[in-house]
């Protein structure tokens, strides 16, 4: 067998290919851990050129080394300048200032972004990168309420990317017009266009990162405007996209948290904290937004639950990776019984918010704690806004929820008739979409209009069906609630027992196993213990045989 020569080079693998091209075959497969390892290996044994600059930045992103991704990507900038190639140059300094105004260093972001702008300036033909720095000024004129001039803005990049065969730029362009005509209550026409971003994504035309980046955008502007089966739906594809590369990091956390959302919504809430508690070990370090978000849905799950101390954790550390934990942390405040510090808390946040796609998602919890502070007035204005804003959707559901509102207002003001009208329409809502627990705490309204009007026996149909779901979710502070308005135990009792509680002791009385119990409530083991764990606090009892002994005394058996 022939020797190669001195100047020729023996292959490094069995199938003949060096670390660059199996870097670049890497690369094509999306398998993005192999990419980066053999790129970094290429590049150490000589300086990659400018394209390969660019696989090797965007393979270091995608496994979660943030920092690399810059350093290599001005790297690539550099190496496009020393080729005289302006406009890929121009290109890796939109992607910096992109990814710096995302991390938060608005400055570096802007340096990149003028810099950019400066180089431009020396080229004469039109490229698609003058539309890509067009998409920067349609968000700080979207920032500021100029909805007008920032949807001319982004219809001119598309039309860059449209002349210059630019995918990527086309799709970003047009999301960007569709949260436009979102906030400006179009929501028709915005989720119209949001659906065209999407069949470019779906049908594999954009580039990984492009891809990423306009799957998390329109999830979450389908959930602000609670379309929620568009939100079921892309979240959906996203979770298949994220499991078909399993190396990739930055957008699997951000993908667990729409999953964690939709489960919370959906009654599953185990799942929903496994999916939040996942977006968080994906995300850290790599991620804040997402670690945020992640942290915040683990709080609001266990808010629901009465775990009230890993609900404040959850919002602290939110709070922590720089997301604002309201409305959350005020209900968990109303949830404690600390109404002052709810009051400011949601009046703080709510007087700062303009955004109105916000505010939608504010005003339900402002109400909620305005009126149990008692302030009616300002309850029933707040409601009006949240009825107004409501108006210009045509989801169903923000319908359902200011009509939810009304009829919390209606009853607090004494008009229980009324309340029963906009109930039942909320209830017909969150029943049709699946969403248990909304339709349960609808449920305790309705069941309070009809004691209202004198209809005890409808009342406690209401609630004993909202307690059913409250006790399958597990959600002890809405129990204590039912237990506190249902009727069946005497007034003169001094004893403080709810109606459940009185039911569990009955049985212990009579021998019944905490299973048994289970069984014949319809309870959980663990309800049934939480229940027995009550009445020894409130009786100052430790064992079976004492409250046994008591329930005999006291005539309940």
């Amino acid at each position: 067998m022939s020797q190669p020569s001195q100047g020729e080079r023996q292959p490094e693998h069995a199938d003949g290919l060096d670390h660059l091209e199996r870097s670049r075959n890497y690369y094509d497969r999306r398998a993005w851990a192999d990419a980066y390892q053999a790129l970094s290996l290429a590049d150490q044994e000589r300086p990659l050129e400018a394209e390969d600059l660019e696989r090797l930045s965007m393979a270091a992103y995608l496994v979660g080394r943030d920092d690399e991704y810059l350093r290599t990507l001005e790297r690539a900038h550099n190496a496009y300048l020393n080729a005289r190639q302006c406009a890929r140059a121009v290109r890796c300094a939109f992607w910096l200032g992109f990814r710096l105004l995302l991390r938060g260093e608005t400055g570096r972001a802007t340096g990149w972004f003028g810099r950019a702008e400066r180089l431009l300036d020396h080229e004469a033909r039109e490229c698609a990168e003058r539309g890509y720095l067009l998409l920067p000024v349609v968000e700080q004129r979207l920032e500021s309420g100029d909805f007008e001039s920032a949807y001319a803005a982004a219809a001119d990049a598309a039309a860059f990317g449209e002349r210059c065969g630019d995918a990527d730029l086309v799709a970003s362009a047009r999301h960007q017009q569709g949260r436009i005509r979102l906030q400006q209550g179009q929501v028709e026409s915005g989720l119209a266009l949001l659906d065209e971003t999407m069949v470019a994504v779906t049908t594999g035309e954009l580039s990984p990162l492009v891809t990423g980046l306009m799957y998390c955008s329109v999830i979450a502007a389908c959930q602000q405007v609670y379309a929620l089966d568009r939100a079921r739906e892309w979240t959906a594809a996203l979770a298949h996209w994220c499991e078909s590369q399993p190396e990739m990091v930055p957008f699997a956390g951000i993908c667990q948290v729409h999953r964690a959302e939709i489960m919370q919504l959906q009654g599953a809430w185990p799942e929903a904290v496994e999916a939040a508690q996942r977006a968080c070990a994906r995300s850290q370090g790599v991620d804040r937004r997402a670690t945020a978000a992640g942290f915040y849905q683990q709080a609001e799950v266990h808010r629901l639950k009465g775990e009230f101390a890993a609900a404040e954790e959850g919002y602290r550390s939110a709070s922590h990776f720089g997301l604002e934990p309201q409305p959350g942390l005020a209900l968990l405040r109303l949830a404690q019984g600390r109404s002052d510090t709810a009051v400011a808390a949601i009046r703080r946040v709510a007087s700062a918010e303009t955004n109105r796609l916000k505010r939608m998602s504010l005003l339900p919890a402002y109400i909620e704690i305005i009126l149990a502070a008692g302030d009616v007035g300002d309850a029933r204005n707040a409601c009006r806004e949240l009825e107004e804003i409501a108006g210009s959707f045509n989801t169903g559901v923000p319908d359902a929820i200011a009509v939810q509102a009304r009829g919390a207002v209606e009853l607090a003001e004494g008009d229980a008739k009324a309340a029963l009208g906009s109930l039942h329409r909320a209830f017909e809502v969150w029943q049709r979409i699946e969403a248990p627990y909304a339709a349960a705490r609808v449920r305790v309204l309705i069941g309070l209009a009809c004691r209202a009007l004198g209809d005890e026996d409808g009342a406690n149909l209401e609630f004993d069906a909202a307690r059913s779901i409250f006790e399958c979710l597990g959600a002890t502070p809405d129990l204590d609630r039912i237990d506190s308005l249902t009727t069946g135990v005497a007034s003169s009792n001094t004893h403080r027992l709810t109606l459940r509680e009185v039911q569990v002791l009955r049985l212990v009385a009579a021998g019944k196993t905490n299973a048994t119990v289970a069984a014949e409530l319809c309870l959980s083991e663990r309800t049934v213990e939480r229940h027995l764990s009550n009445i020894f606090t409130k009786l100052d009892l430790s064992t079976r045989t004492a409250a046994t002994a008591w329930a005999y005394k006291h005539g309940l058996t």
